[in-house]
């Protein structure tokens, strides 16, 4: 199908691009377009204009320090998946950006469109949620920092602003510390390659052997992606040990009310799907933790 008509826009400057964004009602942010453009061929989206910012210099690139990596909205899958720096400080965010869609996807995806986009099978959010990442926005008004957990509102729907712009996403560098592990895991959709269901999982193991720090995130089953705060309550001051982590797994399930259903998997088999892949997810993070 066609698109509707639209205006297009290509700015030169991200000042230049929230002052279009202000003055053209229901304009749109062109990063990639994987997800954009199809939606609008669908007439699924039909937006008055398009603010085309993939061109914009500043808002790609990845900046490691000793307390986080700072990652542009602009930066693509690929470069996220084959960062050394992400690969050394954060690879649990590099093993789930070379996990979504094929080459082409990666290669020409964004990481801030991906966000903005807020589709409840992203790998992304799922990830963001169990690092506690923090997503910066700018609009007219300069820019602010939203935590992850804030940030997903609802399907395809976030906390940004009218005429705001994601700019950068800043992720803890967590493998600068002792004993901490992380894993992602998902379920692929055989055709779309999105988490039918997607399970990050961070584990951080003290001196004596025994949990001292738990973030399991899920998405993919509900609306949104979810912390599963019963199951890292399960683990916390526990030896990680095979009973111990099937026995937090089985608590994914609580976290997970009104699971999303299709002809692909029903709600059911995807609460099922999050607790099988929660203990794989837990396990390989503890032996990697050690």
């Amino acid at each position: 199908m066609y698109t509707a008509e639209f205006d297009y826009h290509r700015p030169a400057t991200l000042a230049e691009a929230i002052k279009i964004l202000g003055k053209n009602k229901n304009s749109k942010v062109l990063a990639g377009g994987h997800s954009l453009l199809p939606a609008m061929k669908l007439r699924v989206a039909e937006p008055a204009a398009l603010v085309d910012i993939g061109r914009l210099k500043g808002l790609s690139g990845i900046k490691a320090s000793k307390k986080g990596v700072k990652i542009g909205a602009l930066t693509t899958h690929a470069a996220v998946a084959a960062s050394k720096d992400l690969t050394k400080a954060c690879p649990l965010l590099a093993e789930a950006a070379a996990q979504i869609g094929d080459t082409q996807v990666r290669n020409r995806g964004t990481m801030g469109g991906s966000l903005a986009h807020a589709d409840p099978a992203a790998d992304y959010p799922t990830v963001l949620m169990a690092l506690e990442a923090v997503i910066t926005a700018t609009g007219k008004n300069g820019g602010r920092d939203i935590a992850a957990a804030k940030f997903f509102k609802d399907i395809f729907t976030t906390a940004l602003k009218s005429g705001e712009i994601i700019t950068a996403i800043t992720v803890p560098a967590y493998n600068n510390l002792p004993h901490m592990g992380g894993c992602y895991l998902k379920h692929r959709h055989p055709a779309s390659s999105y988490a039918v269901v997607g399970v990050a999982a961070m584990v951080g193991l003290g001196e004596n052997g025994v949990v001292t720090r738990t973030s399991i995130a899920v998405g993919g089953v509900t609306g949104v992606a979810v912390r599963c705060t019963a199951a890292e309550k399960a683990l916390a001051g526990m030896a990680p040990t095979a009973e111990n982590i099937a026995a937090a797994a089985a608590k994914v399930a609580a976290a997970l009310g009104h699971p999303m259903g299709d002809h692909y998997a029903s709600g059911e088999y995807r609460v099922h799907l999050a607790t099988v892949l929660a203990k794989r997810a837990l396990t390989a993070a503890v032996e990697r933790a050690k």
